[in-house]
């Protein structure tokens, strides 16, 4: 297995797990106590931030023109535009 494929299952268990542990904060009650909602903020930062890093890894997988093409709209004659600027060489150019 390749480190990038480690650190994607381990991030991924480590957002589950923290949004398991908020859940059942909740379900339990235990929220409401003081050492609970510190326990709940500690679980929903952790989620945060392995929820993140995997938004990184896989915007980072993605092939270049893959991830660009994401906001960018197709005018009626097929080109791709971005923001209303037509995107060609000239148009790369002056940006």
């Amino acid at each position: 297995m390749t480190d990038r494929a480690f650190l994607f299952l381990f991030s991924l268990a480590m957002t589950l797990a923290g949004l398991a542990g908020m859940v059942w904060l909740i379900g339990t009650g235990q929220a409401a106590t003081f050492d609970g909602l510190f326990l709940f903020c500690c679980c929903g930062v952790n989620s945060f931030a392995f929820g993140l890093y995997l938004r990184w890894l896989i915007r980072s997988a993605l092939p270049d023109g893959q991830a660009q093409m994401k906001g960018a709209r197709v005018d009626a004659a097929g080109r791709r535009v971005a923001g209303g600027v037509e995107d060609s060489a000239v148009a790369q150019n002056v940006r």
